[in-house]
């Protein structure tokens, strides 16, 4: 792999960060941006709580026995299909162990909200 360390160009240059992708409910988005806020300002230039929400899609799932949702919702059965409004919320943050695991820790401070991570470089 190239070297982007060392990239160089008029525009400026690369800075390596850690993207956080969160499937979210529309609705917790303002909660777990607001959440992250509080140990980490994502911020870019003189901008802060910088972040970027899809627009409104659907996630859908068939939760298997011992899941999150069949033991939290009172009278789903394990197999049957859920399908709910969902968002993709993406945040950046430097490459650095500490500051990745406040923010996850911000991210998961909910344990009633419903989302998904995924961490790309």
């Amino acid at each position: 792999m190239t070297d982007l360390n060392r990239y160089k160009a008029r525009s400026g240059e690369f800075v390596p960060v850690w993207t956080i992708e969160i499937q979210t409910l529309p609705e917790d988005t303002d909660k777990i941006l607001d959440a992250v806020m509080q140990v980490h300002t994502l911020s870019f230039g003189r901008y802060q709580r910088n972040a970027s929400i899809s627009a409104v899609g659907k996630e859908t799932a068939q939760p298997e026995a011992g899941s999150t949702t069949t033991t939290h919702v009172e009278g789903f059965v394990a197999g049957n299909t859920e399908t709910y409004p969902m968002v993709e919320l993406k945040i950046s943050i430097e490459r650095d162990m500490a500051v990745l695991e406040k923010v996850m820790d911000a991210v998961n401070l909910r344990p009633s909200l419903r989302r998904t991570c995924d961490l790309s470089s």
